[in-house]
């Protein structure tokens, strides 16, 4: 059995859109083992460890992405034993699909003997997601900027400054990422893609660099951010409360609903005041938690 460690991410950093992501200190844990079927039946046993209701049979993305692996190396799959346990809340912008999607891949290529290397999974799993945004910053951890060309994806990994902190502000609603990629218009003016390429690669460099007073420039966005608040009911007073609490930068996380705050690494009180702020906001069903950048990305142990 092979236990697979994969940490959240968050998309886009504002700029960034499908190109940036991070990794996060919030982990889904799957522990996988091969079952005895047989290749013309293949057996799928699926359990949750901590109650969280997620897919038990063979439309669970654990057990089709770690198929569609067994099939791409050419082995036979004769089905999977799989438990899951979910602390990336599902449909709210932290990558829980991807996360679902690499513990797969990486969990049926350690069963395997490792016959593809992390650059051959992270193409199979930007072709199996649609984009690398997220797939990326869950296989190599820290800061990520994600090129895919032919096919393959070209990333590269930067480690965050320690002086900077992530508060998510999650709320108890969903949002289809499908939905949220739907409204966003086909074209975009030259002005608005020369905007937000500039501020891309200021993102990168600040969090690389801790350069803190660029964030908030750095953050802005005119490519999905402007379609994507009317979806997020709550999300301007979210952003309000967070800067009036001293964040460097706030922006949606991934297509939403959440929302990403950086904050200075010393600012111990912010959870604390954020929730003071939010009940006296009347904002109902938010909740807010503050991570770091998961360096290391996901992790493969046998058990």
């Amino acid at each position: 059995m092979v236990q697979v460690t994969v940490p959240a991410s968050s998309a886009n950093l504002g700029a960034g859109f499908d190109a940036l992501g991070i990794a996060l200190t919030l982990y889904n844990r799957v522990f996988m083992e091969e079952a005895d079927g047989t290749v013309e039946k293949p057996l799928c046993i699926i359990e949750s460890l901590d109650g969280a209701q997620i897919p038990t049979d063979e439309t669970n993305m654990v057990y089709q992405s770690a198929k569609t692996l067994f099939e791409r190396c050419g082995r036979p799959f004769r089905g999977l034993h799989i438990m899951q346990e979910s602390n990336i809340p599902m449909t709210r912008g932290l990558g829980s699909s991807s996360a679902c999607l690499v513990a797969g891949l990486v969990g049926a290529n350690a069963l395997l003997g490792s016959p593809l290397s992390l650059s051959d999974i992270s193409d199979l799993a930007a072709f199996l997601e649609g984009h690398p945004d997220n797939t990326a910053p869950a296989l190599y951890g820290g800061l990520v900027a994600s090129v895919m060309d032919g096919g393959r994806v070209h990333s590269v990994s930067v480690p965050v400054s320690e002086q900077i902190r992530f508060a998510v502000f999650i709320p108890d609603f969903e949002l289809k990422t499908e939905y949220a990629r739907a409204i966003l218009p086909k074209q975009v003016q030259r002005e608005d893609a020369v905007y937000n390429l500039s501020r891309a690669a200021l993102m990168t460099a600040s969090l690389f660099s801790g350069r803190l007073d660029n964030l908030r420039v750095a953050v802005q966005d005119r490519l999905h951010q402007p379609y994507r608040f009317p979806l997020i009911p709550g999300a301007d007073k979210i952003f309000y409360l967070a800067y009036e609490l001293g964040a460097y930068a706030v922006a949606i996380s991934g297509a939403g609903p959440s929302i990403l705050a950086i904050i200075d690494a010393g600012n111990r009180d912010f959870t604390k005041n954020a929730e003071l702020e939010l009940k006296r906001s009347e904002l109902k069903g938010w909740q807010v938690t503050v991570l770091s950048c998961d360096q290391n990305g996901v992790s493969v142990i046998f058990k």
